[in-house]
């Protein structure tokens, strides 16, 4: 499935006109989360890929978005949040997905309308993320782009420079205070966890599964 199922699968004029509303009033922010999490999967959906044959005609057991983690067969979604805490974009991968490497799928699935003619605002004024986004790639991408970004460096980052001595460069700059909005994501998913089959997947396929995490994004937005 495409990464920007949020922005397809939604019903256009009341994602539209809901995201048309907080980017005039200022309640949507500039500042989007990024984080990631498992989803626990049921022993029935583990979408066992068909024979060949079948894979022609059966498309939607293709890819079941389902990996081995400690907790089993689980599902991961990767999902951006605005200042508020309403989804903007997700991608779903299996549980076994390094967060780093959906980074920018999800990114490139953001679109927010704006109110007047132009095209759909694509980039954040800043991007909150935790350790598992703290890579030269990310940053570089960021920082190309003109976007701000807080995002910790990881222990091993921190000693590896420190041993390098001066070639190991300055370490990026981190706002203590501006990390701590980045619990908006996290209130994000546990709004998201209410629904039972989006906490638990019982869907067999990704497609099932995807759309019963729009439809809860979307209800969120309402």
């Amino acid at each position: 499935m495409p990464a920007s199922t949020l922005r397809r699968d939604c019903p256009r004029g009341a994602r539209a006109s809901h995201q048309r509303s907080a980017h005039a009033s200022g309640t949507g922010g500039t500042t989007f989360s990024i984080i990631s999490t498992g989803g626990s999967s049921h022993t029935g959906a583990e979408g066992r890929e068909p024979h060949c044959e079948a894979t022609k005609t059966v498309t939607g057991l293709r890819s079941p978005a389902l990996g081995r983690s400690r907790g089993g067969l689980t599902s991961e979604i990767h999902l951006a949040c605005d200042g508020s805490g309403r989804p903007l974009a997700f991608v779903l991968t299996g549980g076994n997905t390094n967060d780093c490497t959906q980074f920018t799928a999800v990114m490139d699935a953001i679109r927010v309308p704006r109110l007047g003619p132009g095209r759909p605002r694509m980039r954040p004024g800043h991007v909150i993320g935790d350790k598992g986004y703290s890579s030269r790639a990310i940053r570089t991408w960021l920082r190309c782009r003109g976007i701000a970004h807080t995002i910790p460096e990881r222990s091993d980052q921190v000693r590896n420079r420190a041993r390098r001595g001066s070639r190991g460069g300055r370490p990026p700059v981190f706002d203590k205070q501006v990390y701590k909005r980045r619990n908006v994501v996290e209130r994000c998913f546990n709004r998201l966890k209410q629904w039972r089959g989006i906490a638990t997947r019982y869907d067999k396929t990704a497609q099932s599964y995807q759309a019963a995490i729009t439809l809860a994004s979307l209800l969120m937005w309402a």
